[in-house]
């Protein structure tokens, strides 16, 4: 391994206690995003599943039940069943309850959104400090909280504000990845990968490829380690018991049945507990067998897994939006910019293609350096690979997930570092600093940004027409209004639910399928054939605000549809404007009966 040599490798003073060392990069980290974005919690709730968790949160609070999900003021009159975890609901309601006792609500429901996704920043420099450590000692660890430091990019789902489950998510993915590295260190480092299993599952599957990435080391260092077994028992014992224990918090026994390709449900939980729980049977019973024997049984375990998996609900293996509704798909998801592959974005924007693939690409290379020395070819080294290589393959795919990308690649990145230190005989702290600092994610994503921008002169781009529409007061007016049922663009429904008493059509969630395709048509049908759905789906409110989501509309069909006939001043005789709202961002139509 890496650190084969400590002379090499160890600094002559001996570094500061690792959780200081935590402590001090958090708090950093913290100045810099308290100081860019405290501001912003009083005037925007920042996005719109941040928004949507508001509400849900409120509803906990309030005294919704545990396992009573639904919300009734959206897609009246069926409402909808969310499937977030009601875990999170319940960390940010304690949060809440804790800061009401000494300021209002609002302003404890603003605390509230400002430290929830800080706090959450901790496990995960804690785990990508412990990967690095594992990588390359105390050194790696400590470059790398550096690096995270001044990470920028890794920052999107930690900033005030961000109170949805994505940043829990990335924080539980890097613990697990960084627990799995240890567990052939530390033998309660396979219990904790087996305990976080079930815990990531139950907050999202975005974290799935790396509770699969899991499951498959702790399996094959036990098919060709002999020191593998004990490891493998906890880790399958726990993760059984975890991952069946998250089914039971998060699904009501009234819904156990219920199958689900986007959460936790019985055909993901059952597939889990068999595989897992299988695994550590063969691992307590054939610790002294022969490697093919071994090999065998792990893979008539992840078949019988497999098998479950699919013949519970077959369709899951199309994906995690395999169940969405097609018209829903064409409407609305694929136009969705957090979803798209990163070679859309450099259709788009090379400059900003570049910025987020600048630092995973430079972790890639400082990979491929290091695999070429013997001393790396360790267990933990192969899985930090390969982690990282299953990061930036999402992201290619997903643009979204860029940012498991950038807290994989830190400890790499650290590791590396450390060898051009030796490389170049790098010795006095000035010239190691200018190092860790020009590679660090900030630094990489602006060069890159910078770099591609003046080679190809695209430019910057225009201004979110979005982003008033986002605006905290843009709803002052609306929520004075008699409460109703009010039709907007997609991705402000959950901002009405939260700033005013209306009731919503739609919200951007692929489970709500008939009021996505209602509100849809109301907005890209001509103002005539409008008027019937309208009359069909009742609604009080009609609220425009900037572009519009119209998917599937050519450009005579974007001109000859409502929302282009009302931005245009073309209002049908069936609406009445609210007179007050049309010099505000959100125009706001009154239905007439």
């Amino acid at each position: 391994m890496i650190r084969s040599d400590p002379s090499r490798w160890v600094p002559t003073r001996q570094s500061l206690d690792p959780i200081l060392l935590i402590c001090l990069a958090w708090l950093v980290i913290v100045a810099q995003l308290l100081a860019d974005h405290w501001a912003e919690t009083a005037t925007t709730l920042s996005d719109m599943d941040d928004a949507m968790r508001l509400v849900q949160m409120r509803a906990f609070l309030s005294g919704r039940g545990w396992f009573d999900l639904h919300e009734p003021r959206l897609g009246p009159p069926a409402g909808y069943d969310t499937h977030w975890s009601r875990l999170i609901d319940a960390g940010l309601a304690g949060l809440f309850l804790l800061f009401n006792r000494f300021a209002d609500a609002a302003f404890a429901e603003r605390l509230v959104r400002a430290i929830w996704p800080m706090l959450w920043l901790i496990p995960a420099l804690a785990g990508a400090a412990g990967i690095a450590w594992r990588l390359a000692g105390r050194p790696a660890a400590a470059i790398t909280l550096v690096l995270s430091a001044i990470g920028l990019p890794a920052f999107q789902h930690f900033i005030p504000g961000r109170i949805d489950h994505h940043n829990v998510q990335i924080a539980l993915s890097i613990l697990l990845v960084a627990a799995t590295l240890w567990s052939d260190r530390l033998p309660w480092a396979a219990a904790a990968a087996g305990i976080l299993t079930g815990a990531a599952m139950a907050i999202g599957f975005e974290g799935l490829p790396y509770v699969v990435l899991a499951g498959a080391a702790m399996a094959l260092r036990f098919v060709f380690d002999r020191s593998g077994p004990r490891p493998l028992v906890l880790y399958g014992a726990c993760a059984a018991i975890s991952v069946a224990a998250a089914f039971a918090i998060s699904i009501s026994p009234a819904h156990w049945r219920s199958t689900a390709c986007d959460a936790i449900a019985i055909n993901s939980a059952a597939a889990a507990v068999i595989a897992t729980l299988g695994l550590a049977a063969p691992a307590a019973m054939l610790t002294g067998g022969a490697w093919s024997i071994r090999a065998c049984s792990v893979l008539a375990v992840a078949a019988a897994g497999g098998a479950a998996f699919i013949a519970i609900e077959p369709q899951c293996l199309g994906g995690p939006f395999a169940m969405m509704d097609p018209m829903v798909r064409s409407i609305w998801f694929v136009h969705v910019s957090e979803m798209q592959p990163l070679w859309t974005v450099a259709f788009h924007s090379a400059p900003m293609a570049a910025a987020v693939a600048a630092f995973p690409a430079v972790a890639i290379m400082c990979t491929l350096a290091l695999a070429a020395s013997p001393d790396t070819r360790d267990f933990g080294f192969i899985v930090a690979a390969i982690a990282l290589a299953v990061a930036v393959a999402v992201m290619c795919a997903m643009v979204r997930a860029y940012s498991y990308a950038i807290w994989l690649a830190m400890p790499l990145v650290a590791t590396g570092t450390l060898r051009l230190f030796c490389m170049f005989q790098l010795r006095t702290l000035i010239a190691r600093a200018a190092v860790v600092v020009l590679l660090t994610p900030t630094a990489t994503s602006a060069m890159a940004f910078a770099t591609v921008q003046a080679m190809t002169h695209a430019p910057l781009g225009a201004a979110d027409s979005r982003l008033p529409c986002l605006q905290t007061e843009s709803y002052a007016l609306l929520a004075k209004l008699a409460p109703g049922l009010v039709v907007t663009d997609i991705d402000y429904g959950p901002f009405v639910l939260a700033l005013t008493p209306h009731s919503v059509m739609s919200a951007p969630y692929h489970h709500l399928v008939a009021p996505i395709i209602a509100a849809n048509q109301i907005f890209s049908l001509p103002p005539e054939a409008a008027r019937m759905i309208v009359a069909e789906t009742r609604p009080d409110y009609l609220v425009v605000c900037g572009r519009h989501t119209l998917g599937g509309l050519d450009g005579a069909e974007r001109a000859a549809s409502l929302w282009a006939r009302l931005t245009a001043g073309d209002v049908p005789d069936w609406l009445e404007p609210v007179e007050q709202s049309r010099k505000e961002a959100l125009v706001i139509y009154r239905v007439k009966r």
